[in-house]
């Protein structure tokens, strides 16, 4: 059985810029990775992935590899994608519902936003254990921060998801709580099942946390800044 979303029903009013950009930017670097070979890829993750014993100050790279400050590997750690499937299904979810959350917060509060989750979203998963020395790389954690976000400002709307089971294929519209609730139980079920596979499922949970928090803060930010707009408010026009 198999099943992902494809697309939502929630139109925007404006271009998401800064969303294709992120996105563009993730497939160039990625292309880069495969053609400039292994050896260049394995140096470019110890560089730019986010080590925990590196960050915390536990080990440090060669002088060849220490490229940039370990507290900004953060951030470019999130540019950085292991594999093909890493990368699409990231970039799909960026491609889905990034777009709304861009609308909502306008261009420069989404690139705070979405940097503030991956950050957080890395910190978390590196606070299980600050003497590792795996780097963590992808922006999984800043996409899980736009779910959390969808979730709370369009639970409602419909998301396209494509389902296959044996010789049955559909495309069914189910509300956004429903997929986006799916995809979180899952993380907390295998966090909690002990998965032992490479994905950090606490940086997903830390980002969706971050992202939950950070649009409620943002939405009434922006709630009272509208206020402050009203006809009384305002100047006669003549």
């Amino acid at each position: 059985m198999f099943f992902f979303p494809i697309s939502d029903v929630n139109n925007t009013k404006n271009k998401p810029i800064i969303s294709w950009i992120i996105l563009v930017c993730c497939i160039l670097i990625f292309i880069c990775q495969k053609y400039l070979g292994y050896h260049f890829e394995q140096k470019t993750i110890l560089s730019f992935g986010m080590i925990p014993s590196v960050l915390f100050n536990f080990k440090q790279l060669s002088d060849d590899l220490s490229i940039i400050p370990a507290y900004m590997t953060l951030i470019s750690s999130m540019f950085l994608h292991g594999g093909w499937m890493h990368l699409i299904g990231n970039m799909t979810y960026l491609y889905i519902f990034g777009d709304n959350i861009e609308d909502v917060l306008g261009k420069f509060k989404f690139i705070i936003f979405y940097i503030s989750c991956g950050i957080f979203a890395g910190l978390c998963q590196a606070l299980i254990d600050v003497h590792s020395e795996i780097p963590m790389i992808g922006a999984s954690g800043a996409i899980s921060g736009i779910l959390g976000a969808y979730l709370v400002l369009f639970p409602k709307k419909d998301i396209k998801v494509f389902f296959w089971f044996f010789i049955f294929i559909k495309i069914f519209r189910i509300p956004a709580m429903y997929v986006i609730g799916c995809w979180i139980f899952i993380q907390f079920f295998s966090l909690n099942n002990g998965d032992e596979s490479n994905i950090a499922y606490l940086a997903h949970i830390g980002g969706f946390v971050a992202g939950v928090i950070l649009i409620i803060m943002f939405r009434s930010k922006i709630s009272n800044q509208s206020k402050k707009l009203t006809k009384g408010t305002l100047p006669n026009s003549k």
